[in-house]
């Protein structure tokens, strides 16, 4: 069984900023591109942190009201100095939380749920960017046929991993819900064949209706 990785999710060609680029030419690039963040990269493309459209809002909500109907938010002194910072080495938010190409689908949701982040930098060895995925990258497993998350299930989960003929099992998916049905000889309980399936790569559910054959009480006894 294989997932898919990093490497092949990620967008190669990533728009990014160096700490001295200016907030209005930030806020240019984001519009420009179509994107809601920027890597900030040292003289070396070595990711020092990112810059949002969250961030620069920090900067904008931090302005008086003209009007004089809203009080100025007493923010935090790093929120504080950040609502100044003209800058992305001021602007951005720090450490980048970086990815490698090899890591899988479940590593890298992992680290953005665990992290609170929507996108990881992807690095190579050396910490030079070679990328970027986002959560919408993460997604696209679902995009996978039903036909080809039914072969992977009968050709890796129930043949390889299991040694289970793929024939004595019923396996149907429609939109990435699977289901099982029949009757096992061997392979281990039905639940490691449940188990091993919600693992591949764009399952999103799966009802198992599989069962064993019963050994009958004579053959027991003889082979006790």
């Amino acid at each position: 069984m294989r997932h898919r990785i990093v490497g092949e999710l990620m967008t190669p060609a990533v728009v990014h900023v160096r700490p001295d680029t200016g907030f209005k030419e930030i806020a240019r690039l984001l519009a420009e591109h179509d994107i809601t963040a920027v890597p900030v990269l040292d003289d070396e493309d070595r990711p020092l942190g990112l810059v949002s459209e969250a961030d620069l809002l920090t900067n904008e909500a931090a302005q008086e009201d003209p009007a004089g109907l809203m009080l100025t938010p007493d923010l935090p002194p790093r929120e504080r100095a950040r609502s100044r910072a003209t800058t992305a080495v001021g602007l951005m938010t720090r450490p980048a939380v970086c990815a490698r190409p090899e890591w899988t689908v479940v590593e890298a949701a992992r680290v953005m749920q665990g992290e609170h982040v929507k996108r990881l930098p992807v690095v190579d060895e050396a910490g030079r960017l070679v990328g970027i995925v986002s959560r919408g990258d993460l997604l696209r497993v679902f995009l996978r046929h039903d036909s080809a998350i039914r072969e992977e299930i009968r050709a890796e989960v129930l043949r390889r991993v299991l040694g289970i003929d793929p024939d004595t099992v019923d396996v149907t998916v429609h939109d990435g819900r699977v289901t099982l049905a029949g009757t096992l000889d061997r392979g281990g309980p039905a639940e490691v064949v449940e188990r091993l399936c919600r693992s591949v790569d764009g399952v999103v559910d799966v009802t198992s209706h599989l069962g064993h054959h019963t050994v009958p009480t004579a053959a027991r006894h003889r082979s006790g």
